[in-house]
């Protein structure tokens, strides 16, 4: 038994001594090396280093991301694949080492030796009874592992696994991101609803007082008119966004994995998001190392060229080794007894001969395969650095817009307030008064737009960066 043993351990050590897998590569990033100094990259703050929570202001978003974080169902999906992955890689690991078998099995057997006529009547003369007791311990066609296929298959495995980590990683950011969006847009959207709606009465009251004057005859029916249509306009802007925010409303839920906890904090207005800090964009390369989706794409490309060096393994030798050794005995007492061991010990050694090119092609596929996977990693290292990029250039831009809008909003409210006392002192008709609110609420609803979109750019960097992890306590 000692002997099919230490066999076994010598297989296990001889085992992976050439391995197939090409070697990587040293390439140059497939972007520039820093960001344009146009983007204003330069910041106090490393994202990696903030969870969601040092992120974001508004407590109610907060409340909702931690919601989101254990609810969402895509995020368990994506979890439990990490699980299925270990699994597999754990199952793969398993064949580089030897499966040694246990058995022992215990027989009785009752042998008659003949039979004689006696009397007349047949009977049993002799009869015999034997005891066989058997233990021992085998090793059923073990591969060795010379040209390193089965370790191949392992590291590709292990490479499986560990992309799906990062991946999982990946959708968690994306999940935050996603949240924050969708949030941000709830809070324009009703924004949005409170403006229509006093809007609206602002209009009614201007329908009302048009009302007047047409009774009264000061007036012609032309400005009543342009009332309405200014009424019907603010309240088929109203229906809409009270739509808009339903549909919204749905897709949070979806989002948080449920409907939305009643005991949530109250949240922020656009106007009272975010803070100073400003996030350090750094070199493109440091994405590598933050990037859970760059991460496993990197995975993805190693995996790869593991499949490289395992087909390139099928076109060697596979031998295989087989042993067995026990013990023997008629009798329980003496089992195990020296006279009893016995062991059989047969190597084997098969290599395909005609397989009309199936290796050939095997081989072909994982060489495509990498390939492909190279092209993957260039474009998700291209698509970081176009997000990071964008993200940068949408802070610098949509704060100038925000402040030129608000400006505008200024101006558009004094322009409207001149234009009605104008229409009441009877200087000017009522389509000065038309085009002064219709470009006063339009330019009220740009700046909801436009601070959401700023808002929804903010998070969209610090994710971009790798932020939004929780840091563990220390």
């Amino acid at each position: 038994m000692k002997r099919i043993i230490a066999l076994a351990l010598l297989g296990t050590t001889l085992t992976g001594c050439t391995n197939l897998a090409p070697k990587p590569e040293l390439r140059d990033l497939p972007v520039a090396p820093t960001f344009p100094e146009l983007l204003d990259p330069d910041g106090e703050a490393v994202a990696a280093q903030l969870s969601y929570r040092e992120w974001f202001t508004d407590p109610r978003l907060e409340a909702l991301v931690a919601t989101a974080l254990i609810n969402n169902r895509d995020l368990v999906a994506a979890t439990a694949r990490i699980e299925q992955a270990r699994a597999r890689y754990r199952i793969q690991d398993s064949r580089e080492l030897p499966t040694l078998v246990g058995t022992a099995s215990a027989t009785r057997t009752r042998q008659a030796a003949g039979s004689v006529p006696i009397g007349g009547i047949d009977g049993d003369v002799g009869a015999t009874t034997f005891n066989r007791f058997d233990v021992g311990v085998g090793v059923s066609a073990f591969e060795l592992d010379f040209w390193g296929r089965l370790a191949n298959l392992s590291e590709a495995a292990r490479a499986q696994y560990l992309a799906t980590v990062a991946a999982q990683r990946a959708f968690y950011l994306s999940l935050i991101a996603d949240t924050a969006a969708t949030y941000y847009e709830i809070v324009e959207t009703e924004e949005q609803i409170a403006l229509a709606q006093a809007t609206a009465e602002s209009r009614e009251e201007g329908l009302r007082i048009a009302r007047l004057r047409l009774d009264a005859g000061v007036t012609s029916a032309l400005p009543f008119g342009q009332a309405e249509t200014l009424l019907t306009q603010a309240q088929q802007q109203l229906a809409a966004e009270r739509l808009a925010l339903a549909q919204l409303r749905n897709q949070l839920a979806v989002l948080v994995g449920g409907a939305e906890p009643e005991s949530l904090p109250t949240g922020l207005s656009l106007a009272a998001q975010g803070n100073e800090v400003r996030l350090a964009a750094g070199l493109p390369s440091d994405l590598l190392l933050v990037r859970p989706d760059i991460i496993a794409a990197e995975e993805e490309l190693r995996a790869a060229r593991a499949n490289i060096g395992a087909a390139r393994a099928a076109f060697f030798p596979s031998i295989s080794l087989t042993g067995n050794a026990g013990l023997s005995s008629a009798s329980l007492s003496g089992l195990f007894g020296a006279d009893g061991l016995g062991w059989s010990f047969g190597p084997s050694i098969s290599l395909p001969i005609v397989d009309a090119g199936a290796r050939r092609a095997d081989l072909d596929l994982a060489e495509a395969l990498a390939v492909e996977e190279v092209a993957n990693y260039d474009r998700t290292v291209q698509t970081a650095f176009r997000e990071v990029a964008d993200a940068l250039a949408g802070r610098r831009f949509l704060a100038e817009q925000v402040g030129t809008l608000e400006a505008g909003v200024a101006a558009q409210e004094r322009i409207a307030r001149i234009a009605r006392l104008r229409y009441r002192e009877g200087v000017a008709d009522y389509l000065e008064v038309l085009d002064a609110e219709r470009n006063l609420f339009a330019a009220q609803q740009q700046l909801l737009a436009t601070r959401r979109a700023w808002l929804q750019n903010r998070a969209t960097l610090f994710v971009a960066l790798g932020g939004g992890f929780e840091r563990a306590e220390p």
